[in-house]
């Protein structure tokens, strides 16, 4: 169970806030949850490996659960990747293959792959065992908080985490408002959300590699429409802020994981009293977590 802790009020002002401590786990993301059910299923089907593509944490998640089920993982990852994650991909045992102008292109490589060498081929945001993987986070929230909360922030990149949080909140405590938080320099969830129906976008420019998806999964467009209650997108140096507001309350994280409490903070004036943001990794290169620390001028506004 990740650990829900109380913030420092200086994080957001005039709110009770508490953080979903999802960067706590051995290889500091969330992605794990989701990933040993769906290999686990690949495994029960007579696969011996699997082919998966990620800017980082969703290719290491792949390959610590491929170790635990005896299986090969093959990671695709695009150019310019986080040298933090490649070097974690490679201690995890991951078989890399980097090259693509995004996400979106490593994906199409690695699915080629897949389909050539008879290997599933894992699409992170694409499983349902994914999102009933994270709805335990919802349960683990519920289940910590002192009172209810008025509303969880939950970072956008595919949409699955928010899927999972959302829907089981759904469920078990309708009361609270579940927003989620997209980088408006890759808002192709945000606008498909918006639409209610996948739309088309070619800006995927975010520092926050795990919000950085260009092409939307239709699968995710749709389950999103009852899992969540609106979106807000945030700009990079809004994210730059969030990142350096963290660290000073001792907290490092990357871009992705700082994404809640800069959505937070772009619509404090109408969020409840009761907040929690969920924290979602801290594999960061050191050079770019100095630059949002020191410098969050630096990025656009």
């Amino acid at each position: 169970m990740a650990r829900l802790e109380p913030a420092s009020a200086d994080l957001l002002p005039g709110h009770r806030l508490f953080l979903q401590r999802e960067d706590e786990h051995e290889l500091g993301a969330f992605k794990w949850r989701g990933a040993l059910p769906t290999l686990e299923r690949y495994r029960r089907s007579g696969a011996e490996g699997v082919v998966t593509a990620s800017t980082g944490n969703h290719g290491a998640a792949t390959a610590w659960a491929a170790a635990r089920h005896g299986m090969r993982a093959v990671v695709f990852v695009p150019d310019g990747a986080s040298a933090a994650k490649l070097d974690l991909l490679g201690r995890l045992g991951a078989e890399l293959v980097v090259g693509g102008a995004d996400l979106d292109v490593a994906k199409a490589a690695g699915a080629a792959y897949a389909d050539e060498h008879h290997l599933p081929f894992f699409e992170d945001g694409a499983e349902r065992a994914q999102f009933e993987a994270y709805a335990a986070i919802a349960d683990e929230i519920v289940t910590q908080a002192p009172d209810l909360p008025g509303a969880v922030l939950v970072p956008v990149g595919n949409g699955a985490l928010l899927i999972g949080v959302g829907s089981r909140l759904a469920e078990i405590a309708p009361s609270v408002r579940r927003i989620g938080v997209a980088a408006r320099e890759a808002p192709v969830m945000s606008h498909s959300f918006a639409a209610g129906r996948v739309v088309e976008s070619q800006r995927c420019a975010t520092f926050a590699d795990g919000l950085a998806v260009r092409v939307a999964i239709p699968l995710a467009v749709t389950e999103l429409q009852t899992a969540a209650d609106e979106m807000v997108e945030v700009s990079e140096r809004e994210l730059a802020l969030a990142v350096g507001a963290l660290a000073a309350a001792g907290l490092r994280v990357e871009g992705s994981a700082a994404a809640s409490l800069a959505g937070a903070r772009a619509i404090a004036d109408r969020l409840p009293e009761r907040v929690v943001l969920l924290i979602t990794g801290r594999n960061i290169d050191e050079q770019l977590w100095r630059r949002a620390v020191e410098r969050p001028g630096s990025f656009p506004g």
